[in-house]
């Protein structure tokens, strides 16, 4: 073992006493020197006095969940305007595009997952999408980035959190692909912080006689991975003032929407939301309410099944907005974030860890053993001072691809991805071919490059050729 090494391990043993999880470098003498010193790096990365908080609060108690007294239902920007909005409507989106041609918006895209679900061999952002061309969803942000800084004449940075499952893979992907066209100056990438899992007395676990059982810290984590990995600094040196925030796995995202930043920004909030009107009120989706006055999103399996089924006297439900993780932040609230530690709480979750006990043997458990802790974006939004929300067509806006069959599949996301390239067209007049049921009688694929969004699309009506039925069209 060299001497540096060794040393390391010393102070570090010194440090894991005083907080009792020593019985993690039980095996290191057995470890070769590189393994020894991977390992000793990342015991260097464990925020000990932050593990023994978490640990007596969420590992060794089980906090529950408390709903306070009064629920509301938020204020929400309708999807279409009425009389009274229109006007503000029409300011916030030359708000939007000013902000935008001003470099003053950054793309912040969450990509740490792998696309093991949809059985994938690799970074779910390289998971081909597009229902013709099979672009990967990584390739189509870009296009969408490339048609947003071509349209506003602006610099617009993308910031991609990967994890340290697929980092490399990731980078790989982005060089093998020229970056999709972009400059790989203006696409900054960064792994996602990771989290122990401990047993149920607190005691860290381990995967191996060297590595630590570690699990990615929640999507809340990126606000906080932001920051410890320098994108925040790089914003504020690029003059970024707004972070246009979504997830990898939505290819219909409008990742640059110049009324939602702009809505944002009139109404100087610190982070807004996108929502959409729940299909069912029991959906698998978090719930946008107001609580003490603040915009607040309880879990579908929080939310009293009484109150998610709660109508009002239209009809319509109390609690129908749903939420999708797309959000616009001002960069400076992810720095008031993390100003004295990081600020939002952590959420528990007993899991199956496979770990090395005592004695050195592996354990593959057939029960849940662990506590995991993790983060949510979305527990930012009742800290921000001010909040909005925007309601979207989801049919217009999500297709997200998590499943490898059935719904949130990729075969329901390319449906609706040919549905809504099938609405553009007809609003340019253009016949599109459908069987009787109505359904689309072609396969239809349009790049942003071609048409940003609906209006583009009309401007561009003569260079659409006449669609037949059973044939493919890609407008490129």
């Amino acid at each position: 073992m060299a001497q540096e090494t060794r040393k390391d391990i010393g102070n570090i043993v010194e440090k894991l006493t005083q907080h009792g999880q020593q019985h993690i470098t039980s095996f290191f003498e057995e470890l070769s020197d590189p393994v020894q010193q991977e390992f000793v790096e990342q015991l260097q990365e464990l925020d000990l006095p932050l593990i023994d908080k978490l640990i007596t609060k969420y590992v060794r108690n089980n906090p529950q969940v408390k709903l306070p007294g009064e629920i509301l239902p938020p204020p929400v920007y309708p999807i279409k305007p009425r009389p009274e909005l229109e006007q503000k409507y029409q300011q916030a989106e030359q708000k939007g595009r000013q902000l935008i041609s001003e470099g003053k918006v950054a793309a912040f895209v969450v990509a740490g997952g792998m696309g093991t679900r949809l059985n994938f061999d690799g970074p779910k952002g390289c998971f081909p999408a597009t229902p013709i061309k099979a672009k990967s969803l990584f390739e189509v942000f870009a296009e969408i980035i490339l048609a947003a800084k071509k349209r506003y004449a602006a610099k617009i940075p993308w910031y991609i959190m990967t994890s340290r499952a697929n980092h490399a893979a990731t980078i790989q992907a982005f060089e093998q692909n020229n970056y999709y066209s972009l400059n790989p100056e203006s696409v900054i990438m960064f792994e996602q912080g990771m989290m122990p899992s401990f047993d149920p007395q607190g005691k860290i676990l381990l995967s191996g006689k060297g590595q630590l059982a570690l699990s990615p810290d929640g999507h809340g984590g990126s606000l906080r991975a932001l920051y410890k990995s320098g994108a925040i600094a790089d914003m504020q040196q690029r003059g970024v003032e707004q972070i246009s925030y979504f997830q990898v796995d939505n290819p219909l995202n409008q990742i640059i929407d110049p009324l939602f930043i702009g809505l944002h920004a009139l109404d100087q909030a610190q982070m807004s939301s996108k929502a959409v009107i729940k299909c069912e009120p029991l959906e698998r989706v978090g719930n946008f309410t107001l609580i003490n006055g603040k915009v607040t999103v309880i879990e579908y399996s929080d939310l009293p099944s009484e109150m998610a089924t709660r109508k009002n006297a239209d009809g319509s439900y109390v609690f129908e907005l749903g939420s999708i993780a797309i959000h616009v932040i001002q960069r400076q609230f992810v720095e008031q974030l993390n100003r004295d530690g990081f600020s939002l709480p952590w959420h528990r979750a007993v899991k199956k860890v496979p770990y090395v006990d005592a004695a050195g043997n592996f354990v593959d458990p057939t029960e849940p053993n662990a506590v995991k802790l993790e983060t949510f974006v979305f527990d930012a939004l009742p800290l921000a001072e001010k909040s909005i929300i925007l309601a979207i067509d989801r049919d217009e806006e999500f297709a997200p691809i998590k499943n490898a069959a059935g719904s949130d599949s990729p075969a329901s996301s390319q449906r609706l991805q040919i549905d809504r390239a099938a609405r553009w067209l007809e609003k340019a007049r253009v016949k599109v071919p459908r069987q009787k049921d109505g359904s689309v009688d072609a396969v239809l694929e349009i790049s942003p490059l071609f048409a940003l969004d609906q209006q583009e699309l009309i401007e561009k009506r003569q260079q659409i050729p006449p669609l037949k039925p059973g044939q493919s069209y890609y407008l490129g």
